[in-house]
């Protein structure tokens, strides 16, 4: 099986104080988020949480990073022959548009493939996770 990471680093001009954010994920182990005052803190944090999560450190690889964290949404996709994954998107404007980003990534029109997809967390420019399960 082949797997595909697309690895998106946004880095925009902003306030010295935002937060910066990101994901990393390993592979059918683990995942993490990191937030952090600098884009190399938040990497390091998110990988660090996703070796805490039982990932091994070489496996564990951000997927997504913004500068300025804005709002963040995390979609868990299933293809129909079995493997599934995790999309995040972060450096949002506001909550709204990140379920509009899940939403469209979940369109079964844009992806026939699927069998599964939902919006599994979306999370506040600071890290809170805003969906309680």
């Amino acid at each position: 099986m082949r797997i595909l990471f697309s690895i998106l680093i946004v880095a925009v001009s902003g306030p010295a104080s935002a937060q910066s954010i990101a994901f990393a994920q390993a592979v059918e182990q683990s995942w993490g988020i990191g937030t952090g005052a600098t884009i190399e803190d938040a990497t390091q944090a998110a990988r660090s949480n996703c070796v805490a999560e039982g990932g091994f450190p070489e496996d564990c690889i951000v997927t997504t990073a913004c500068e300025i964290a804005g709002h963040s949404v995390d979609v868990f996709l299933q293809h129909r022959e079995g493997p599934h994954w995790h999309e995040t998107h972060c450096g949002l404007p506001d909550r709204a548009t990140a379920e509009a980003v899940g939403e469209t990534l979940c369109d079964g029109s844009l992806r026939p493939y699927l069998i599964e997809c939902m919006v599994s967390q979306i999370w506040s420019p600071d890290g809170t996770p805003l969906i309680e399960w």
